[in-house]
């Protein structure tokens, strides 16, 4: 039976200092005995606490000759691993000391009981937390929860234990420096990897200052598709209201008038709101016919719903003006567009 110790601990470091060693040393303290560094070519200057570490036994350290990233660092580790290890997994910390060794264990258990990848994350609530590091990880959070359906506590963690099952799946994930690790996450829905948390102690070093974790830049690749989709309803939503409202001016006096113009505004809408998705924000590649089905299986549904919803509202609030029931409609609309998106990116245009 597996334990910890058949665990690989993998420490990317570029210009440590003499706090490498003592992770190392706690470690191996722990019981760990393979534990992996990459040296991401801080220099000359900082060759002596490669050398200092490699002298232990449990050792190996790989070498870049000039910085690639820490994304890069993992991956040459993770390639490391896969061509010359026949253990469990790796966990991947930090060398600057902000990970017990006491977490990196129980992280290490935590993946060989649940056969899952697991992050060690921090409790954000406690007021030591830096406000960066507390702001990073909520928007972040936010966004993976919104555009993935990822509940992530702590998405900033470098903390990480993987089973050897899904390691190639990352050394092929895309990103070589501090993006890497966010694009992993990506990747666990990606790929439909399970994954569980552990709770860690929090360990800032100088109130996080060698962070090189930027909110805006590294949850780009997350806002990107949420931002397409913005793009893409509001110049669906400007062309359904526009003809709406259009639409109402002429046929205002017939009964059923809501009706008819929430159908004709949509079936022009619909098909720049379909094109645009399906090519620009969701990539599917399913065929026309399939992807056309499916969506129409939702635009109609969310058009009666909308339909229904505005003359209702009209009703209540007597309004008899176009401008009125396109400002209903407006608000209407807004509503059903965040669960429009769920759907699309859950169902329509799954990849």
């Amino acid at each position: 039976m597996q334990n910890y110790k058949d665990v690989s601990v993998v420490l990317p470091s570029y210009k440590p200092d003499e706090k490498l060693k003592g992770v190392v040393k706690g470690l191996i303290d722990t019981g760990f005995e393979d534990i992996i560094v990459v040296d991401d070519g801080g220099g000359k200057d900082y060759n002596h606490y490669f050398d200092e570490v490699r002298a232990y036994p449990q050792v190996t350290v790989l070498v870049h000759e000039v910085n690639k990233g820490k994304g890069r660092a993992l991956k040459t580790a993770m390639e490391y691993y896969i061509g010359n290890r026949n253990g469990a997994g790796v966990v991947t910390a930090d060398g600057d000391g902000q990970h017990l060794a006491e977490d990196i264990k129980a992280c290490a258990e935590k993946m060989l009981e649940t056969k899952s990848v697991i992050l060690g994350v921090r409790d954000f609530s406690q007021s030591d937390v830096p406000r960066r590091s507390r702001m990073g990880n909520r928007i972040t959070s936010f966004m993976f929860l919104t555009a993935c359906s990822l509940r992530i506590s702590d998405t900033q963690t470098g903390l990480r234990a993987i089973p050897a099952e899904h390691l190639p799946v990352f050394v092929k994930t895309k990103g070589e420096r501090y993006e890497y690790e966010t694009n992993m996450l990506l990747d666990f829905s990606k790929n439909k990897i399970p994954f569980g948390e552990v709770k860690i102690k929090t360990v800032y070093i100088d109130e996080n200052a060698t962070s090189h974790f930027h909110p805006i830049k590294d949850s780009f690749r997350i806002y990107k598709q949420i931002l397409k989709y913005i793009v893409s309803s509001l110049g669906s939503f400007v062309i359904d209201i526009g003809l709406f409202y259009l639409f109402t001016k002429l046929f205002g006096d017939f009964k059923g008038s809501i009706l008819l113009c929430t159908v004709l505004a949509r079936a022009f809408s619909s098909i720049f709101n379909f094109t645009f998705n399906k090519k620009l924000v969701f990539g599917n590649h399913d065929s026309y016919f399939k992807a056309l089905v499916k969506y129409y299986s939702l635009c109609i549904p969310q058009m009666l719903v909308s339909a229904g919803l505005v003359w209702c509202v009209t009703k209540i609030v007597s309004a008899n003006a176009a401008w009125l029931i396109t400002v209903i409609k407006f608000i209407v609309d807004a509503i059903l567009f965040v669960c429009s998106y769920v759907i699309q990116k859950k169902w329509v245009f799954k990849n």
